[in-house]
């Protein structure tokens, strides 16, 4: 926890060559920084790239609730090259891993109730389980919204009081409130979580800005470099997941503006980021509009 007081002015870099070589590993966000989940953003590609080539190790770290394999899927068809990391790190991969546990300890088909759309289901595929509906289910797996594009969490209040009378216990693969979609802002399954906390539901959560996700990537990292990893950076556009993930596990992070958070930076200035970053668990090392060389 830093200490309590004003927090000193967040430097506001022109590349991440300016910081780059102080650091031998960068656990760098997807949604957001690489791409808006249409089209990429290339100078941030080309970033990794010089990274990868001169200080070390590019692992990609997101909430996304889905297996490694589809983000590659995705980003071959958007134009993401493969050669600009060298691993990937899914909350959804997580949330599998947590699942198969459970499946394997009930010793059973698991009946579950699957929020999301059927875009998600690779996250469970080939587990025991039985997709059923509330009244049947045992435990809740949260990937999203069934339709993103046009409903709300207001719209699961009803499926919330039927899980809450019951008990359910929902896995979140996905903590993001919203993402970026193009030009817009699109609710995650993190969204539907806190909604159902809210009304005193128990939820559990997998990927930033929890520890043990962090914990898994610089494993990655180690693996990829054949050493010890002393000074990660981590770079995104979420101020409660990648900078809050960050400060969590002591590691400096630089917050892309041009995400999550764009609406509130007409222009990149310090007083923007000081209001946005006023709690002191929640503060980056620097800042840039995009992720460039």
């Amino acid at each position: 926890m830093r200490p309590l007081g004003p927090m000193p002015p967040i430097p506001i870099l022109s590349g991440l060559s300016e910081i780059a070589h102080r650091h031998d590993a960068l656990i760098c966000d997807v949604w957001g920084v690489l791409h808006n989940g249409r089209e990429p953003y290339l100078a941030a590609v080309e970033a990794c790239r010089r990274f990868r080539a001169e200080c070390g190790p590019v692992i990609l770290l997101t909430n996304a609730p889905r297996p490694v394999s589809d983000l590659e899927e995705m980003f071959v068809r958007i134009g993401v090259p493969l050669d600009s990391y060298d691993a990937i790190i899914t909350s959804g991969v997580a949330a599998r891993e947590d699942l198969a546990l459970r499946v394997q300890g009930a010793g059973r088909t698991l009946n579950m109730l699957h929020l999301g759309p059927e875009r998600d289901r690779g996250v469970f595929e080939g587990l025991n389980v039985a997709c059923v509906d509330v009244a049947a289910a045992e435990i809740v797996l949260c990937t999203g919204l069934f339709d993103d594009e046009s409903e709300t969490p207001d719209d699961y209040a009803r499926t919330f009081a039927e899980m809450k009378a019951r008990a359910l216990t929902v896995l979140c693969a996905n903590p993001d409130i919203v993402v970026q979609r193009g030009d817009k802002l699109i609710y995650c399954a993190g969204a539907l979580a806190e909604a159902y906390e809210k009304i005193g539901g128990n939820v559990i959560y997998y990927g930033k800005p929890h520890p043990p996700i962090y914990q898994a990537t610089l494993a990655a990292a180690r693996k990829a470099a054949g050493r010890e990893i002393r000074q990660p950076l981590v770079i995104g556009d979420g101020a409660d997941t990648d900078i809050k993930g960050a400060n969590l596990m002591g590691i400096d992070a630089v917050f892309i503006t041009d995400g999550v958070h764009a609406a509130q930076f007409g222009q990149l200035r310090a007083e923007g980021l000081a209001q946005l970053f006023a709690a002191p668990e929640v503060h980056p090392k620097a800042a840039m509009r995009a992720l460039v060389w």
